[in-house]
């Protein structure tokens, strides 16, 4: 979702950590194998900058999205109760996500770069001059007018949509604190505004915890309810997926019965291949010893 400036990001690793949405793995201590690119072009910024396939899961996930928030309200409303928040409680675990209860206006809360805003300008300039992550560049890209990013296919109607129903639209970002007036411009030049710093718009240094986004996310939780979390990192979902867990561990967090049933129902997470602390794992990490083959017609040198 939703900057990162501890990030390691070169053209040749395919970990990019855009201070958005990123808060880093602790035991990844090496660089993954670059991507593999066509034209010069890296794959997973054709798939998501410039495919068809990528905007249509993006819109799915919105129209997702807004169906369910929704249903929260129907049910709000004519069956007298209040549903449990998206955000989970200070107690929680991976084991036993519980949630915070329901009390105050509804509200989703987005991760900003990825999720709502895709940084294609930025991403450009990365493709093309092959260049390694720079604090000083990323912070000229967040100080810029923003004309080189477009909204995420999806979010400018999904924004409407939520903010018609009477649910207030809320962010939650990596960009830094220092940089509001520009995160709140960039927002509101590509439609997916209006964006208040402390208000609606929250930022890296606004709560403790650096890059975690928790503090942030129960800061929110105390003045709205916040029906749905959307991001494209699982940071943007809670930071107990950060803390330490090596790929496949996280994966099973992900899948697992007790937190697999919240993906779709208050957590919606958008495609993004390019960089992030999806971008892990070794061999044995993505190649399980049981889901391994090798062909019996290959030739044998």
């Amino acid at each position: 979702m939703a900057g990162g400036l501890a990030r390691a990001l070169t053209l040749g690793t395919a970990a990019f950590a855009l201070s958005g949405c990123v808060v880093a793995v602790g035991n990844q201590s090496a660089a993954p194998v670059a991507p593999a690119t066509v034209a010069g072009v890296p794959a997973g910024m054709q798939y998501l900058y410039g495919s068809g396939e990528a905007g249509a899961a993006s819109r799915q996930a919105y129209a997702g999205l807004v169906r369910y928030v929704n249903q929260y309200l129907r049910d709000r409303t004519t069956l007298r109760r209040m549903p449990l928040q998206a955000v989970l409680a200070p107690n929680a675990t991976l084991a036993q996500p519980a949630q915070l209860p329901c009390t105050g206006k509804p509200a989703v809360v987005f991760d900003v770069d990825e999720t709502v805003l895709l940084n294609t300008g930025y991403e450009y300039a990365d493709a093309r001059g092959g260049l390694g992550y720079d604090a000083a560049r990323w912070e000229r890209w967040e100080r810029s007018d923003g004309r080189a990013t477009r909204a995420v296919p999806g979010a400018v109607e999904g924004l409407a949509a939520l903010r018609a129903a009477g649910v207030t639209v809320v962010f939650n970002t990596n960009r830094n604190a220092a940089t509001a007036e520009y995160t709140e411009a960039v927002l509101n030049r590509a439609g997916l505004g209006p964006a208040k710093h402390g208000e609606t718009l929250f930022l890296k240094g606004d709560a403790p915890g650096g890059s975690g986004k928790d503090a942030r996310r129960a800061l929110i939780a105390s003045k709205f309810c916040v029906v749905a979390l959307v991001g494209d990192q699982l940071g943007d979902f809670s930071d107990l997926f950060n803390a330490g867990l090596k790929p496949a561990e996280r994966r099973a967090a992900a899948d697992a019965p007790a937190v697999a049933n919240l993906w779709g129902n208050g957590w919606f997470v958008l495609p993004n291949p390019v960089y992030g602390t999806a971008l892990a794992g070794d061999f044995d990490d993505v190649f399980p010893n049981d889901l391994r083959w090798s062909d019996p017609g290959a030739r044998k040198e």
